[in-house]
């Protein structure tokens, strides 16, 4: 036999596997026999896309880099996915209704161009023993995660974590994030921590129980801290700026700390949090570019170094304030500290951005100075000015 007719098969085999680990196209996994076949590839150059009716418990095992997605949608009855060697996913890893699947294992999985996870029920928990360090989106939706253990990404270009009622502690590692932040309905006691996170571009925080941003100096859109019923306290000492900055609707938050907060280049809105009544205290703050409104239950508001607020200016507390609105009525004017409409209420029934309440003094008096003093007008033509204000706030 010539030596040629030994070497052709080997070459053929050698072939047929290269062919095998290369192609242009999705190779879809119908079932246990055709993950392990995958297993001669160390790079697998494609997408692999797992077949709607597989109940194999797939296992991807010694493929280390695939270059374009994994992807499983609507695989009903697949309880268990994983790859035990896999470091890198070049496209995007999507997980959309996989009812059933418990168990999600990539011990050595570190880059993916983006994690999107959503319907996912019975999802408890996930493997990823070295950390997946980056990855540009991560959308983590309507899943029943206890934990982000292992998902400690530094690079990200947006990150939403929503809806995952189980889940108690959000937690980011990134410095920056160039699109959007949000954490909404998670668990009633989540946690959020972003330890390192210095500038973001817009960040929504609903209904969480802490927040920890202690290294946070920018946010170059609006900021919302909002709809929270266990949220305490907020501190972010570090922040410097925002384009806007919203905390609306906390039941129990007691206390707002941001020392360092200079300007505002939007709205600037403190509202309806039941339990602040204690001081807003802002003592950097000197620029509003858009509208402040802040209504409910402080007792003082403190801004000694406002310089410049040419939206419209509307405070409004069921506390005495008195002094605190007598001192803003000072500087009111187009070409003073407060360039917009004013209206600032003390001791109101009911303090609202509508500012339909009239302040009192004391007992039932109105109090001119509590109701923008500097208009002598009777209290019904007030309570129109400051409605005339809200619609302007409103248009905001």
């Amino acid at each position: 036999m010539s030596l040629f007719k030994l070497v052709l098969p080997v070459l053929a085999a050698v072939g047929t596997a290269h062919a095998a680990c290369s192609i242009s196209a999705t190779t879809t996994i119908q079932n246990a026999g055709d993950a392990s076949a995958m297993a001669t590839c160390s790079t697998f150059s494609g997408s692999i896309a797992i077949a709607t009716g597989t109940t194999d418990a797939i296992a991807i095992n010694n493929v280390q880099t695939i270059t374009g997605d994994l992807v499983a949608r609507n695989v009903t009855r697949m309880s268990s996915l994983s790859a035990d060697s896999l470091q890198r996913i070049g496209g995007d890893f999507i997980l959309d209704d996989v009812q059933v699947l418990g168990e999600l294992s990539f011990p050595q999985l570190g880059s993916v161009r983006t994690i999107q996870w959503t319907a996912l029920p019975n999802l408890q928990s996930i493997s990823f023993t070295s950390g997946l360090r980056n990855s540009t989106s991560l959308l983590i939706d309507n899943t029943g995660l206890q934990s982000m253990d292992g998902l400690s990404v530094s690079g990200v270009d947006s990150f939403t974590v929503s809806n995952n009622g189980a889940l108690q502690n959000v937690s980011l590692a990134a410095e920056s994030v160039d699109g959007i932040i949000e954490v909404n309905a998670n668990g009633d006691s989540a946690q959020v921590t972003f330890p390192n996170l210095v500038w973001a571009v817009n960040m929504t925080l609903r209904n969480v129980a802490t927040v920890e941003l202690p290294a946070l100096e920018v946010v170059n859109g609006t900021l919302y801290i909002v709809e929270s019923t266990t949220l305490q306290s907020i501190n972010a000492r570090n922040l410097t700026t925002t384009g806007g900055l919203d905390i609306t609707d906390n039941s129990a938050l007691a206390n707002i700390s941001m020392p360092s907060l200079r300007t505002v280049n939007g709205g600037f809105k403190i509202q309806d949090n039941e339990d602040l009544t204690g001081d807003l205290d802002f003592p950097s703050m000197r620029t509003v570019i858009g509208a402040l409104d802040f209504y409910g239950n402080f007792s003082s508001v403190g801004l000694p170094e406002l310089a410049d607020v040419r939206g419209a200016f509307n405070i409004q507390s069921s506390g005495d304030i008195q002094d605190d609105c007598g001192r803003f009525d000072e500087v009111t004017g187009r070409n003073n500290v407060i360039k917009g409409p004013f209206a600032c209420l003390s001791r109101t029934d009911n303090p609202q951005g509508e500012g339909t309440a009239s302040g009192t003094s004391s007992g039932s008096q109105p109090s001119k100075t509590g109701a923008a003093g500097h208009l002598d007008v009777s209290s019904s033509a007030m309570m129109g000015f400051t409605g005339v204000i809200a619609a302007m706030l409103g248009l905001l």
